[in-house]
C-alpha cells in the first residue's frame, strides 16, 4: 500500500503535499517524493526514508508551484531506492505520476513502449503508466482521451494521479481507493481523507472505473468510456481528523491507551445494523466469517463465542485462502467480512467470490466509506477513530466488542456485556506499565516467545504472537494448550519465554498444568491471569471479570509488552519494517 496525494489550487502546493503525506505515512514509509509544476517545467524531488527525514534533506516543501503530486511508497516492484521512489516522470519529463496498486501487464507494456523509443529508469511497474500516458498524449494532445486510452490498456488494481506539463491534474481509480477533496482554495486527490482533512471535510468518493480531471474549469468526473458522471459531495466524519499523537511518544501507545473508550464506542452508531446482522445470522443457512491478520483472529473469537453461547455454527476463512477453494461458499449463505480499513485486497477478493455464490455480505469495518462498505448489504462501523499505528490495537478490541454485542443478541442476553465494567477493567491494566516495562527489558535479546491459550484464549494467543512479531521482530508463536505435547514441547528450554494466558475460568487448571510441564524444561513463564501462581516467573495481573469477557482484557498486556519490547530494541513501533497498515495489493 502507498499513499498518493495531489493538489490543484491557489496556495503553494508543496507544503500542503508534504503535510498530507505525513498524515498518511502509515500507508507506506520506504520512500517519499513530491513533484510540482513550476513555470513550464515539472520539478521532482524524492528519496529513501520517512517524510520528515527526506524533507529535511531535500526540502520537498520548498518546491515552487500551485499544482503538485506526492507519494509515500511501500515497495512491491523494485528495491527501496531513490530511483524507484515516486513520483515517476515520463521519459520526456512532461508528465509525472504517483501510483498505488499493481499493474499486472507492465512488462508487456514496457517492452512495447521501449520499442517506440520511450525510456525507463526504475524497476517499478508504476513508471509504465507515465510513459503510456505520455505516448497517448503525444497522439491525442488531449488529457481526457489520453487517460481513457491509458486505462483501457492497464490490467490490475490501481489508483494513480498524473500531472501534465500544462498544470492539469488527472487521476483514475480501479479497485484502489481515491478521494477528491473540495476546498475553498483548491482541490485535492488522495488515497485517504487524512491527506486533506486539515483543509476541508468536503469529499467525493470516486467509484470503481472512474477518472477525474482538475483544471481551471473545476472538477470533471468521467467513467472509463468517457461519459460524464455526477457525484454528491460528502461530509467527512470529523473523528478522522483527530490523527495526532498529542503527548504520546507514538501513535501505537496512544491507540492502546484509548481502548477504555473505544471498546464502549464500538458499534454504538451502528445499533440498527447490529440488529439487522443478528437477524440475518440467526436465520442463515450457512455462515462464513473472513479476515486477514488481526481481523482473522477476531473471526476465530466470533466462531467460539457464537457457537458456545448461541449454538450457531460459523466457519472462519483466511481471506487470502478463499480464492483457492471458492467452492467453499455455499449459495445463498452469509459472509461476514472484517477489516479495519475496508480496502484489504484479499478481503475484497473473498467478498467478490462470495457474491458470485449469491452470498449476502455483512461487514465490520472502521471506514464506512471504504470499498468493503460499498460492497456490503449490512455495514457495522467500529467507530474507533483513525488508527495510524500499523499494528492493530484498538481496532482489534473494537472488532471483539462488536462480536460480543452480536453474541449477546444471538443468545438473548446470556453474555453479561457490561461496557462500563469492561472499560474499567481495561483502564486498570493500563494504569501501571512498570512491570511490563521490566519484562520487556528481559526480552530484548530473546529469539523465541511462545504464547499458550486454550479455548477462546487460543485466538488471543495467536493475536499476541502477531503483535510481538510485528512490533518487536521477535519470533513468536501461538499454541493451543492441548497441542503442547504434540510437538511444541520439544522447543522448550532455558532460552525461551512462554506467555501463559490463564484467567481463572474453566481452562485455568489445564493451562496451569501445561505451564508446569513447560517450567520443568527450563523455560521462563510469563503468566497473564487474575490469580497468582508460583509457576510464573513473571505475573501480569488482570482484573477478575465474567468468564466470557476475558479476551477483551487479556490482550491489553500483550499489546503493551509488544510496544515496550519494540522500544527496548530501538525499533519504531508505529512503522514496523516491511509492513503497511492495509495491504491493498496481493
Amino acid at each position: 500500500m502507498c499513499s498518493i496525494i495531489g493538489y490543484y489550487g491557489d496556495s503553494a502546493a508543496a507544503p500542503i503535499l508534504v503535510k498530507g503525506l505525513k498524515r498518511m505515512e502509515y500507508r507506506g514509509y520506504d520512500s517519499v517524493g513530491v513533484a510540482t509544476k513550476s513555470d513550464n517545467d515539472i520539478v521532482v524531488k524524492k528519496g529513501v526514508g520517512k517524510v520528515e527525514v527526506v524533507n529535511n534533506a531535500l526540502h520537498l516543501d520548498n518546491l515552487p508551484g500551485h499544482v503538485g503530486i506526492g507519494h509515500t511508497r511501500w515497495a512491491t516492484h523494485g528495491n527501496v531506492t531513490d530511483v524507484n521512489a515516486h513520483p515517476h516522470p515520463s521519459s520526456s519529463g512532461k508528465i509525472a505520476i504517483v501510483h498505488n496498486g499493481i499493474i499486472e501487464n507492465y512488462e508487456e507494456l514496457k517492452s512495447d513502449l521501449e520499442k517506440r523509443g520511450y525510456s525507463f529508469k526504475s524497476q517499478t511497474d508504476s513508471e509504465v503508466i507515465a510513459n503510456l500516458l505520455q505516448y497517448n498524449y503525444d497522439q491525442t494532445h488531449d488529457v481526457k482521451q489520453s487517460m481513457i486510452k491509458t486505462v483501457s490498456k492497464l490490467k490490475g488494481h490501481y489508483a494513480f494521479v498524473a500531472m501534465f506539463e500544462s498544470g492539469i491534474l488527472s487521476a483514475a481509480r480501479f479497485h484502489e481507493p481515491l478521494i477528491i477533496g473540495i476546498g475553498k482554495k483548491g482541490f485535492f486527490l488522495s488515497s485517504d481523507v487524512l491527506g486533506f482533512i486539515e483543509k476541508t471535510d468536503d469529499a467525493i468518493y470516486l467509484d470503481n472505473g472512474e477518472l477525474v480531471i482538475l483544471d481551471r474549469i473545476g472538477v470533471q468526473i468521467f467513467d472509463f468510456e468517457g461519459n460524464a458522471v455526477k457525484h454528491q459531495v460528502t461530509k467527512v466524519s470529523k473523528e478522522f481528523a483527530d490523527a495526532y499523537k498529542g503527548d504520546y511518544a507514538h501513535f501505537t501507545i496512544k491507540e492502546i491507551s484509548e481502548q477504555p473508550e473505544t471498546i464502549i464506542q464500538a458499534g454504538e452508531k451502528s445499533s440498527d445494523a447490529i440488529n439487522t446482522a443478528t437477524e440475518f445470522i440467526r436465520h442463515a443457512r450457512s455462515i462464513y466469517i473472513t479476515g486477514s491478520g488481526t481481523s482473522y483472529n477476531a473471526a476465530l473469537v466470533a466462531k467460539y463465542l457464537w457457537q458456545k453461547y448461541a449454538k450457531i455454527k460459523v466457519e472462519p476463512i483466511i481471506s487470502s485462502e478463499l480464492s483457492f477453494t471458492p467452492e467453499t461458499i455455499e449459495p445463498n449463505s452469509i459472509l461476514i467480512a472484517i477489516s479495519q480499513s475496508g480496502e484489504s485486497a484479499d478481503v475484497l477478493e473473498a467478498v467478490k467470490i462470495a457474491k458470485k455464490a449469491n452470498a449476502k455480505i455483512l461487514s465490520i469495518v472502521n471506514i464506512l466509506t471504504s470499498s468493503l462498505a460499498q460492497e456490503s448489504a449490512v455495514v457495522i462501523g467500529m467507530g474507533c477513530g483513525p488508527e495510524i499505528g500499523v499494528a492493530a490495537t484498538k481496532s482489534f478490541t473494537a472488532q471483539l466488542s462488536i462480536i460480543y454485542k452480536i453474541a449477546k443478541k444471538l443468545c438473548d442476553g446470556c453474555i453479561n456485556m457490561d461496557g462500563e465494567k469492561i472499560s474499567s477493567s481495561v483502564a486498570k491494566v493500563l494504569a501501571d506499565h512498570s512491570k511490563i516495562k521490566e519484562i520487556a527489558k528481559e526480552l530484548k535479546d530473546v529469539q523465541d516467545i511462545y504464547i499458550l491459550g486454550r479455548a477462546v484464549h487460543y485466538p488471543i494467543a495467536t493475536e499476541s504472537a502477531l503483535k510481538l512479531k510485528e512490533l518487536s521482530y521477535i519470533h513468536a508463536e501461538g499454541i493451543p494448550g492441548g497441542e503442547l505435547k504434540h510437538g511444541p514441547l520439544a522447543l522448550m528450554d532455558s532460552s525461551v519465554y512462554v506467555v501463559i494466558i490463564n484467567p481463572n475460568d474453566f481452562t485455568y487448571n489445564d493451562t496451569l498444568t501445561s505451564a508446569r510441564e513447560i517450567k520443568a524444561r527450563g523455560a521462563k513463564i510469563i503468566g497473564i491471569s487474575d490469580k497468582p501462581s508460583d509457576i510464573y516467573d513473571h505475573w501480569i495481573q488482570i482484573p477478575t471479570i465474567d468468564d466470557s469477557l476475558y479476551p477483551l482484557i487479556e490482550i491489553i498486556p500483550i499489546q503493551l509488552l509488544s510496544y515496550y519490547s519494540a522500544i527496548e530494541k530501538n525499533t519504531d513501533p508505529d512503522y514496523p519494517r516491511n509492513l503497511a497498515k492495509s495491504v491493498t495489493v496481493k
